[in-house]
């Protein structure tokens, strides 16, 4: 009776250590997270997306950035991460670690905090892909996209020193569409005014 006691508690615990093992880890928000030592697994058990947020902010600082802050959380204004690219041009970020392709919500929010962040670039890096309304946005507004192939290929490169390589991924030109005004023009297409809002300016002169 008495071994058969301790065998369940043998059992019961190794069930317990076993549970446990399998939990996702998780960084303490006092804990210095090490780019180094990030995998594209980790960040896929990342707890939230402040982790990866503060993930992409340490890498940029490992990568050379010098000048890369992280924003105000609930007033960041569309962007989480500020930098400065080798061109000399401040750049914001956006990022989405989402289980789920990423929508067109990102690019508009990253995009309409260029001016408050008076940044010339933007982009989005996430750990997924793109819906193809968020990629077709992005390519009217000039907004960069890193997807995971991406993500995962700057981790690589910038682990195995390849430095100026994973900040060309970085810094790469964005996918960008021109035919959308064009085409507006070249079939003397005439945009609707708004009369009432004209009328509203005349009385107001």
């Amino acid at each position: 009776m008495f071994n058969a006691a301790i065998l369940i508690v043998i059992i019961v615990a190794g069930i317990v250590l076993f549970i446990l093992s399998k939990k996702k880890p998780q960084y303490s928000h006092n804990e210095v997270i090490d780019p180094l030592k990030i995998t594209i697994k980790d960040i896929d058990q990342m707890a939230d997306g402040s982790e990866f947020e503060e993930y992409l902010y340490r890498l940029f600082l490992a990568l050379g950035y010098k000048d890369a802050y992280k924003t105000q959380g609930s007033r960041d204004f569309g962007a989480d991460l500020v930098f400065t690219d080798r061109e000399g041009y401040r750049n914001v970020v956006q990022a989405k670690r989402y289980s789920n392709p990423v929508g067109l919500g990102a690019v508009q929010e990253v995009y309409g905090s260029m001016r408050y962040y008076r940044a010339k670039r933007s982009m989005v890096i996430s750990s997924n892909q793109y819906t193809s309304a968020c990629e077709e946005l992005a390519g009217y507004n000039a907004v960069k996209l890193h997807n995971r192939s991406d993500l995962i290929n700057i981790i690589d490169l910038f682990k195995s020193g390849e430095i100026n390589k994973a900040k060309d991924i970085i810094e790469s030109e964005p996918r960008i569409i021109l035919d959308s005004w064009d085409n507006y023009m070249n079939n003397n297409k005439v945009i609707k005014k708004d009369f009432k809002a004209e009328k509203r300016l005349v009385a107001k002169k």
